[in-house]
């Protein structure tokens, strides 16, 4: 049986609880630089392993979108991470991110406001995704709304300096706030994105491998990430 589920409702996610803790204004470390402990791979079968105090995610063909998640979900707060991509490789960061264990029907608006409905499927990661784009497009620190609306929320095209501030064949780093609901993000200190919105209040962090349909590249397609840290923001 279907359920129908509005913007906030969150109550039929696969809700992991355990994982890393902090108090209120705490640097905690997601990544403890040796095993994947406190994280939980949904989605596609592309690889991840640690190598080199990173976390390294591989594509592979014939599979879908890959998430490597945290066990914890996180509401408010503040999250630091470096990244490296390969030059033909998508990728992103998904923040206040679920997967819902049964068939769910949401609410969702369309870039008009107008609100439609959108069927998740079970096991299907959804919500926000802080975009890694080392294109030409070079939107790396937009935010795109995955397997829910799917379209950006807000993109770069009108952000010539974060735009540039994407080093390809480089470690980047991404600082990312969400406080209620008003979402930030940056890529090397230049601020990316910047805006309001209340569709999910709560969710885990995954890192994401982009399917690649039938390719099967040599050398791989790979995506590292490294010094990923929280704090949880005090109300």
């Amino acid at each position: 049986m279907k359920s129908v589920a509005f913007a906030v409702a969150a109550v039929l996610s696969l809700n992991f609880t355990t994982g890393s803790f902090a108090a209120d204004g705490e640097w905690v470390e997601l990544f403890n630089g040796t095993d994947l402990d406190g994280w939980v791979q949904q989605g596609g079968v592309a690889k991840y392993a640690v190598e080199d105090d990173a976390i390294v995610g591989t594509a592979v063909p014939n599979t879908s979108n890959s998430f490597l998640c945290t066990k914890r979900h996180y509401g408010d707060f503040e999250l630091e991470l470096e990244f490296k991509v390969s030059s033909e490789l998508n990728s992103g960061v998904q923040i206040r991110s679920n997967a819902f264990s049964a068939p769910t029907v949401l609410a969702v608006d369309d870039e008009n406001g107008n609100i439609k409905e959108r069927e998740v499927s079970p096991g299907r990661v959804h919500g926000y995704q802080v975009e890694i784009d080392p294109s030409d497009r070079a939107y790396s620190g937009g935010v795109y709304d995955e397997g829910r609306r799917g379209r950006f929320l807000q993109d770069l095209s009108e952000n010539e300096p974060a735009r540039k501030a994407f080093k390809q064949d480089d470690w980047n780093k991404f600082r990312i706030v969400c406080d209620g609901d008003h979402i930030q993000t940056w890529i090397n200190d230049v601020p990316a994105a910047d805006f309001h919105d209340g569709m999910t209040a709560s969710g885990f962090i995954a890192l994401q491998v982009h399917g690649i349909g039938g390719r099967d590249p040599n050398p791989p397609l790979q995506v590292r990430w490294r010094s990923i840290r929280l704090k949880e923001l005090g109300k």
